[in-house]
């Protein structure tokens, strides 16, 4: 099990709908608003780095996602 930490910046009018839509992807397991630099913090169980890259490129996809920064345990 792989555990990691993506940092969302997003449009800030589309925050909200954003963090609805991140908290139903299965493998997320807390999102929440912060603030300072980035906007969402969400926090993955991943079986292995592939599926936490797919997990990744699909949050970019995203409408209003600006930038995003993954931290994976070592």
């Amino acid at each position: 099990m792989l555990n990691a930490c993506i940092l969302l910046k997003v449009v800030p009018t589309k925050g909200n709908k954003i963090l609805d839509m991140v908290r139903k992807i299965d493998k997320i397991k807390k999102a929440y608003f912060t603030f300072g630099r980035f906007d969402i913090a969400l926090f993955i169980e991943a079986e292995d780095y592939k599926e936490l890259r797919e997990v990744a490129n699909r949050i970019n996809g995203i409408e209003g996602v600006r930038s995003t920064e993954t931290l994976a345990e070592a």
